[in-house]
């Protein structure tokens, strides 16, 4: 009665993750990561404007950022996965089949900083403020994307008999244990730990005014930490280093750099930045001219020229006059002899 109970205890996975449309595949792993991406430009843009940053910035900056960024995290997996396409009975053309899965967040952050600074750079920002904006908008699109995984049942941990255990089909079970019929659901737990990150970045930048790149490097730090655990509990194969994955080796290095990061620019240069974008018109309606003669708007005459006094205007003659007092003295111009 207890093995019943446990399946019935339990997260089903997907009977299938690819749709056709007629000749075209349509895979839930890729709407993942795209739902994820929109999601990320949509929050990141609110963010940008909030800090003083024009409307459409992210977007254009996008442009360059998230290809970048999947082909970074496309050539970190192969590096960090190279038997499955250059190994025995490997296909090497495989590489380059993103929609199957196998993206690297360590690659994806790295080439897509390179993206990211270049579509900065064609704007006139800099990048540390942009990243600042953006960083709960990135992890929430990894929460979004740990989705994929699901749809794939691939990057599942050990075997389990919780109730929150996550069924995988026989085929695509580990060798090490065909006869589990459940096992830890580790792209929730990082589904669920991103959505963590995602609030405590929002809650510390608005609490400490976070600014010059720590807002991102504190979303850096703590995804690392959770990470570290989620890795612990996989089963996939992977490369090893100093007895550790290779992704929890890189957790703890990223983790220090970012940490490091945060107390040297807190020392260096602590507060935010005020001007984040130049040539903003926060001031401006929509369609008001702004290159029109100096005091027209408001009703004041151009301040005389060193030297001129301006003549008295007829209707204060006239006013003096009446009044009994003598009329004021024009005075001409003068020059200097």
């Amino acid at each position: 009665m207890s093995a019943p109970a446990a399946v019935l205890a339990s997260i089903p996975s997907p009977s299938q993750g690819v749709w056709h449309l007629g000749p075209f595949p349509v895979r839930a792993y890729a709407l993942s990561i795209i739902l994820g991406v929109v999601l990320s430009v949509w929050w990141g843009d609110r963010r940008w404007q909030a800090r003083g940053g024009r409307p459409g910035t992210v977007a254009d900056v996008a442009v360059w950022a998230v290809p970048f960024g999947v082909a970074g995290g496309r050539i970190y997996h192969v590096i960090t996965s190279p038997s499955a396409y250059f190994g025995s009975g490997g296909h090497p053309l495989r590489a380059f089949a993103v929609w199957e899965g196998g993206l690297g967040i360590w690659g994806a952050i790295a080439l897509g900083a390179v993206g990211a600074w270049i579509g900065c750079h064609r704007r006139g920002i800099v990048l540390p403020p942009f990243a600042d904006a953006l960083a709960p908008g990135i992890v929430l699109a990894q929460a979004v994307g740990r989705w994929g995984n699901w749809w794939n049942q691939e990057l599942f941990g050990r075997p389990t008999t919780l109730p929150w255990g996550l069924e995988i089909d026989p085929a695509h079970r580990p060798a090490s244990s065909p006869q589990a019929a459940t096992y830890h659901p580790t792209f929730l737990y990082e589904s669920l730990w991103d959505l963590g990150v995602a609030g405590l970045v929002v809650w510390a930048d608005r609490r400490f005014k976070l600014g010059h790149g720590r807002a991102f490097a504190l979303y850096v730090a703590a995804y690392c930490v959770g990470r570290s655990w989620t890795e612990a509990l996989r089963v996939d194969d992977a490369e090893h280093f100093l007895g550790l994955r290779l992704n929890q080796f890189t957790a703890a290095v990223v983790f220090l750099a970012a940490v490091a990061y945060i107390v040297v620019s807190a020392r260096l240069r602590p507060g935010r930045e005020t001007d984040v974008e130049p040539g903003r018109e926060t001031d401006v309606e929509p369609g008001r001219e702004t290159d029109v003669e100096p005091g027209r708007e408001t009703g004041v005459e151009p301040a005389p020229a060193d030297g001129v006094a301006t003549q008295q205007a007829p209707e204060a003659e006239g006013a003096a006059v009446a009044s009994g007092g003598e009329p004021p003295v024009a005075h001409r111009p003068t020059l200097d002899g």
